[in-house]
């Protein structure tokens, strides 16, 4: 058995200490989705012509969950680079999704969205493109 003096067992119990103490990582940003233009968004099916909806963005972080607009849901970042972001959400009592917003433009997206809404599966490749002022 070793013998270590007491400066020396404090300075490895400080090191140990230190060693084991992890520092929280800070939040991703999302700042893609801060670069994009306020205002009036269409939203289309890819390869569609019809409008699936017409949504007013102050925050483009509404996009991640198209499918729960309204609902308080917990989000878990898998993606955040300067292009494309990556969020899988559960939305306690209503469903739960993974969402990829990847910037064209500031004012171009193309999200792709899946998950369950109201206990049914949805998938859908959307084009967002910003039309104007709300």
């Amino acid at each position: 058995m070793a013998i270590f003096s007491p400066t020396l067992r404090m300075s490895l119990i400080a090191l140990g200490c230190a060693a084991a103490t992890t520092v929280p990582a800070q939040a991703p940003s999302l700042a893609m989705l801060d670069r994009l233009e306020k205002g009036s968004w269409q939203l289309r099916e890819r390869g569609k012509d019809a409008v699936l909806q017409t949504i007013c963005v102050g925050d483009a972080r509404r996009m991640i969950q198209i499918q729960h607009p309204r609902a308080t849901c917990s989000r878990y970042v898998i993606e955040d680079t300067p292009n494309s972001v990556t969020v899988h959400y559960t939305c306690p009592g209503a469903g739960h999704g993974r969402t990829t917003i990847r910037s064209e433009t500031n004012r171009l997206v193309q999200i792709d969205t899946q998950g369950i809404a109201e206990g049914k599966p949805f998938s859908q490749a959307i084009e967002a493109r910003r039309t104007g002022g709300c």
